[in-house]
């Protein structure tokens, strides 16, 4: 045997060994009689405690199209007032404890997070249950929340680096839930009135599959007692949401090309993607490696050739999202208007590299070194322990998924890395928006494909 796969044999087990020592510490867990899961690690260390929890079913993707944005909204005006406490009371009051309380739509479920030093956390845990179970959704607070979002939509549309994930967003999901916004739109906002927030709360925000992951300065019998208290009387529905899995995308027959048009912009850009993977899927471990050397860090293909070597923008980047069922991988950067043809052409050229000669023995070593050394650290503070409690136990992954990531990570070979580059760079149909000025990229824009254009002025996304 070559000694030089002998020396690759002994750094591959070696970081395997290293990933294994890597284990998210195992949490207490408990469920109340009305179906909420709780998860709760102690940690003396410093006297603060955060929690995080999620209500599955209460997120953007099961709106319908015509309420778009009543998931958000609806997690937002359980910060704006209780039957006890107006707006202002409550900001007041959580302001004085010294806290953060937080509450918003994901796309598969609703949730709110929050954390206090430890001798202010049942206070912080009593606003929190009284906001979730108390809420008063007032006519006046309704509505100037609906007039902020709308303002929001127009501001938006003045900043193209946040319009282009709109866009983006439209364009891929169609009419599919994921392609619900958050923020709505300025149609549905206008018809969703404090009757039609209250009902969908009373219809999504149940007990019986939600979980709650708290973590810090708190013993697991004061947790019992003061989860019980405040959110004991959480009345469960006769069947709580399960965990959803979202529809199949429809199959795109053809590449999408979508210009939107804003003539005061001075750059252009753009944003491109392809079908990623599913939440849970076995490939992730190499489809992280090989997304981290072409575009998910700052010496990736992506970053050297575009900012280092060409000078061509600050920032691109390319990265995978998961949801239960189906996925994606986006690849986006920026230019001055007369440099989107170039920044196109480089970056499909880079892809098309990837799909044809992969990455060397050095580059997924250092992918697979990125993502051991910087993975575990990001697990370390509390906030972060109670997102992958929650996250783990919504999508069923399992308490050692993380140590079982890491150890496929460390396993990864250039050949699978290669394999997902083929499998999940973008190729036909894919879709490609570009938001600039158009009457100077346009004719930069032909060689890529025939591009639909809109005005960014139009109404909507």
């Amino acid at each position: 045997m070559k000694p030089t796969l002998i020396l690759t044999g002994l750094m591959v087990a070696a970081m395997a060994l290293q990933a294994g020592a890597f284990e998210l510490p195992k949490p207490q867990k408990f469920t109340l009689a009305n179906g909420l899961t709780v998860y709760h690690l102690a940690q003396h260390d410093l006297p603060l405690v955060s929690f995080r929890l999620i209500i599955p079913g209460a997120g953007n993707c099961a709106v319908s199209a015509e309420q778009e944005g009543l998931a958000d909204l609806t997690a937002e005006m359980l910060m704006k007032g209780t039957r006890s406490k107006s707006a202002a009371e409550l900001a007041e009051a959580i302001d004085f404890l010294g806290a953060d309380l937080d509450a918003r739509a994901r796309a598969e479920y609703a949730e709110m997070s929050g954390g206090a030093l430890s001798d202010n956390f049942a206070k912080l845990l009593a606003l929190a249950g009284e906001c979730l179970l108390q809420p008063s959704f007032t006519p006046g607070e309704v509505k100037l929340e609906q007039g902020r979002r709308i303002d929001d939509l127009m501001t938006i549309k003045d900043n193209p680096q946040e319009a282009i994930r709109y866009y983006f967003q439209k364009a891929w999901f169609g009419g599919h839930p994921l392609g619900r916004l958050s923020i709505g739109n300025e149609k549905s906002l206008t018809t969703i009135s404090p009757e039609t927030i209250a009902t969908w709360y009373r219809g999504h925000y149940v007990p019986n599959s939600a979980v709650l992951a708290v973590v810090g300065d708190i013993t697991a019998a004061e947790l019992k007692r003061l989860v019980q208290q405040y959110l004991g009387s959480w009345k469960a529905a006769a069947a709580g949401a399960g965990k959803p899995t979202q529809p199949a995308l429809p199959q795109r027959g053809q590449s999408l090309y979508l210009l939107i048009d804003k003539p005061d912009a001075t750059q252009a850009y753009f944003m491109l993607g392809a079908p990623g993977l599913a939440m849970g899927d076995p490939r992730t471990p190499d489809a992280s490696v090989m997304n981290t050397l072409f575009g998910g860090r700052f010496t990736s293909w992506l970053v050297t050739e575009l900012r280092v070597k060409r000078g061509l923008t600050y920032g691109a980047r390319a990265n995978l999202q998961s949801w239960n069922g189906l996925g994606l991988y986006a690849i986006s950067s920026y230019t001055r208007n007369e440099k989107i043809g170039e920044m196109l052409e480089v970056t499909f050229d880079l892809i098309n590299k990837a799909r044809q000669e992969g990455f060397s023995d050095e580059e997924v070593t250092s992918g697979r070194n990125y993502i051991l050394g910087q993975f575990p650290p990001s697990l370390e503070g509390q906030m972060a322990k109670a997102q992958a409690y929650t996250d783990l136990h919504f999508y069923g992954l399992g308490g050692d998924y993380y140590t079982r990531f890491l150890q496929s990570v460390a396993a990864v070979q250039p050949a699978r890395a290669r394999e997902m580059a083929q499998t999940l760079m973008p190729a036909d149909p894919m879709v490609l928006v570009v938001v600039g000025k158009a009457a100077e990229i346009r004719t930069q824009l032909e060689k890529f494909g025939t591009f639909t254009v809109r005005s960014i002025e139009e109404a909507g996304f």
